[in-house]
């Protein structure tokens, strides 16, 4: 019998070992003539030389795509300890990810708006993306953040909406300033639950690794090193988005989303969105990707609904 010792270097034992052990246990499954014990970041194999030998090389390769890509799963245990396919995942099938999320989850751009939004981020520092609820927009956005964050192109993310009323005073909602705001940001906070696990969210949260704030608290700062999303942007005042823009500091990434058909503003014609799209759209460095309804991505209803009150809309107006 052979005793030998595998440390987990740069990487959460907690987490690569699953909750409750999860994994742990899925890849003891798979090496049935094997002993693993686990303390910290040590895992301790014993059994016969061969069979550690074989299990050691394994490990080595789960370890590698964990580190690259942040993510385990059982089907991905199993293919990499069991040896039935390769770890690196086929580059045919995997250059539409974004972000390999929780529980399996993998988050890709999965229409044309959503690949132009991810391919117009590589050249550009900025960026408008606007179109209709539920294209999608958003969530590339964050999902973007969190892959520039876990890349370390970036040191943090910075989430905002302006907290405008849509039909609800937030005078009389329950609360301090931050319980009554908290349901406006409620979508980006959705959105980072999808991919990044609980915990290392938290944590995230109390360092100000990523913040969550609305614009007002957005003036006077600057945004250094940081990948920054203002979303519900067509209910900024022309003032507001002026401002917000004008934070942008070295080795930034800033976008900008909005749905002009959702204007919630007392005077829909004081956005600034549109003004603000017009008069940068042929300056340097800037892009802007205009969704539409073929993105919708939510439920098939959504499309209809979209298509039907837009109907209404025009017809009304016409009269």
């Amino acid at each position: 019998m052979t005793e030998k010792s595998i440390e987990i270097e740069g990487i959460d034992p907690r987490e690569f070992y699953g909750a409750g052990n999860s994994h742990l246990n899925k890849i003891a499954s798979l090496f049935p003539k094997l002993k693993l014990v686990a303390r910290g970041s040590t895992i301790k194999a014993i059994g016969e030389e061969g069979e550690i030998g074989r299990f050691e090389k394994r490990l080595g390769a789960l370890l590698a795509y964990y580190a690259k890509y942040g993510h385990l799963s059982n089907e991905v245990i199993e293919q990499s300890m069991g040896g039935g396919f390769a770890v690196e995942p086929d580059p045919e099938t995997e250059q539409d990810v974004i972000v390999y999320g929780n529980n399996g989850n993998i988050v890709r751009a999965r229409t044309i708006n959503q690949q132009k939004l991810v391919k117009l981020y590589q050249t550009k520092d900025l960026l408008f993306a606007i179109g209709p609820a539920g294209s999608g927009k958003t969530y590339t956005a964050i999902a973007l953040a969190v892959q520039a964050l876990k890349n370390k192109q970036v040191r943090r993310i910075i989430l905002t909406r302006p907290a405008v009323e849509a039909g609800e005073k937030l005078g009389f909602l329950p609360g301090d300033m931050k319980e009554k705001l908290d349901p406006y940001l409620q979508p980006l906070y959705d959105a980072l639950n999808d991919m990044i696990p609980a915990a290392k969210l938290g944590k995230y949260l109390d360092e100000g690794t990523v913040q969550i704030a609305p614009l007002a608290f957005m003036r006077g700062r600057t945004l250094d090193n940081a990948f920054v999303i203002l979303d519900e942007a067509q209910n900024t005042t022309f003032p507001q988005i002026k401002m917000f823009l004008t934070r942008m500091g070295r080795n930034a990434k800033f976008i900008v989303t909005g749905d002009i058909t959702q204007i919630d503003l007392p005077k829909p014609s004081d956005s600034g969105l549109t003004a603000a799209i017009n008069l940068l759209s042929k300056v340097k460095g800037i892009g802007i990707v205009q969704f539409d309804k073929r993105d919708i991505v939510r439920h098939p209803l959504v499309k209809h609904i979209v298509e039907a009150l837009d109907k209404g809309a025009r017809t009304e107006k016409e009269s």
